[in-house]
């Protein structure tokens, strides 16, 4: 069978703990027809107003809506789950997350785009899927490639941001083929969304803007007192810390 790339986005009632998907959207390419899939669904859980002023959508929007697990599309999504397919989202924590609670375990390869482009666009001041669409033109091309598709074309809204998704891996495979000229692509992604970031400068704090080996040179007992102090430090900063402290 061969292999297929699951370009996914959600929306949500909220990011907290308690809050469910409300619209899943996802391409599929691989076969000679792309798959568009794109269901709002409904949730027992009210939309939080901040999460509507991002997204736009309404209570009125999913009223009478299936549940997430009924639609069509996490339907195909469960048919799709094979560890020869690979599921391709930005920030994919969040959406895996929203996903388990709707009872998706996924078994395909997972390709990270936002850890990836940290990896790889790593003095980029900001590495959010809207930044990159401007920052690489891709605005300019989303009204073609979205009527080739036969969708709409709305920031924040999950088909939409998988489109912007789609373009913009083009941008980001090229830059990885640039950087690694002898591996293949889609598989340096994979690679690159398990290995650690390396953060270069503190971006909080007393010594927001300074780099992580000015800090070690000047103050190193502050990054020890963070490592063992603060419970809740990211993994990457951690790793970052541990690195320019053995360097």
């Amino acid at each position: 069978m061969a292999k297929q790339y699951i370009i996914l986005d959600t929306e949500t009632t909220g990011a907290n703990e308690e809050d469910r998907i409300i619209q899943l959207g996802y391409m599929v390419l691989g076969a000679k027809e792309i798959e568009v899939h794109n269901d709002f669904c409904s949730s027992e859980v009210p939309i939080k107003f901040g999460a509507m002023e991002v997204h736009n959508i309404t209570p009125e929007m999913i009223e009478g809506k299936p549940p997430c697990t009924q639609t069509q599309a996490y339907k195909r999504l469960q048919e799709l789950n094979d560890e020869s397919n690979y599921l391709i989202i930005h920030n994919a924590p969040f959406d895996l997350g929203m996903l388990g609670k709707e009872g998706f375990s996924p078994k395909m390869k997972i390709i990270d785009t936002l850890r990836v482009a940290k990896h790889i666009f790593d003095d980029e001041e900001a590495h959010r899927l809207q930044y990159f669409r401007y920052k690489f033109g891709i605005y300019k091309e989303e009204d073609a490639e979205a009527k080739k598709l036969g969708i709409e074309v709305k920031a924040h809204d999950a088909i939409g941001d998988v489109l912007v998704l789609k373009l913009f891996l083009t941008h980001l495979r090229g830059a990885i083929e640039k950087r690694f000229p002898s591996e293949n692509a889609v598989e340096k992604m994979v690679a690159l969304t398990k290995e650690p970031i390396f953060v270069k400068s503190f971006r909080f704090g007393k010594y927001k803007g300074k780099t992580l080996q000015e800090v070690a040179a000047s103050d190193a007992g502050y990054l020890r007192w963070m490592l063992s102090s603060m419970e809740n430090i990211d993994e990457d900063l951690r790793y970052s810390i541990n690195r320019v402290l053995n360097d």
